[in-house]
């Protein structure tokens, strides 16, 4: 087993690609995973009990959020479990990379866990303002399924993508040589930061004053459905672009 430093380096040149990602995941969570990752190789932690520590964390943080009074300490021990949590998340795939240990099994479980984290954030705020939310009607509760819906919805539409565009693609490979890969581009990078969970999970350093919160909450759920018109637009447009003849 090599050094830690070893590790890193390793895991360094065995990154995804950058291309769909926004800056905070490129520069602050994958860093943090492959940290992570290399502490959880150097323990001989396999890639899924990775995954399963990244829902402790972010699932015990949102069960606070549910159930706990808001207070400023708690707002900052829930962001820094999700953002613990997140960075596990990327963790669980960089040392399937690096250990050659990954599989479907390991793919399944990570996007179970990152679906139920998806319907169990916004099921801990629609509790959170109903216990604690001060809310200046009970029309607020609506906003939560709202945004649960986006996410979700977001969530699913991605994955089928990524799976239908890579059958087509490797059916259309069978037939036409490849065209070149496309540029990172910074300015998309910039672009999708509000759409990242990394920054949605800032939000939650305003429980400590819950007409914050629900106003922060609120302007999120905004920018996500107005993401996920875009999105579902471009994939539908790109899906179709790879009919056969």
């Amino acid at each position: 087993m090599g050094s830690t430093g070893t590790v890193l380096r390793e895991l360094r040149g065995a990154q995804k690609s950058a291309k769909g990602v926004s800056l905070y995941s490129r520069y602050v969570n994958r860093p943090a995973g492959r940290v992570l990752a290399a502490g959880a190789y150097r323990a001989g932690l396999t890639p899924n009990q990775v995954t399963l520590i990244s829902a402790l964390f972010t699932y015990a943080a949102l069960a606070a959020v549910a159930l706990v009074e808001p207070s400023w300490t708690l707002a900052l021990l829930v962001y820094a479990a999700l953002a613990i949590g997140f960075a596990f998340d990327s963790a669980d795939g960089q040392l399937a990379r690096l250990t050659g240990r990954g599989g479907p099994d390991g793919e399944w479980l990570d996007h179970v866990v990152d679906c139920g984290k998806l319907l169990l954030v916004h099921t801990a705020v629609l509790i959170f303002f109903f216990r604690f939310g001060e809310l200046p009607s009970q029309g607020w509760l609506l906003l939560p399924l709202g945004f649960q819906l986006a996410a979700v919805v977001t969530f699913c539409a991605g994955l089928l993508r990524e799976q239908l565009g890579k059958a087509a693609a490797t059916a259309q490979a069978a037939t036409e040589p490849a065209g070149p890969a496309a540029p990172v581009s910074r300015v998309r990078a910039v672009a999708l930061l509000p759409a990242d969970y990394g920054i949605f999970c800032l939000v939650f350093l305003l429980l400590g004053a819950p007409g914050a919160f629900r106003a922060g909450y609120a302007v999120l759920a905004v920018v996500h459905t107005l993401f996920l018109a875009a999105f579902l637009t471009k994939w539908f447009r790109e899906l179709r672009a790879l009919r056969p003849g």
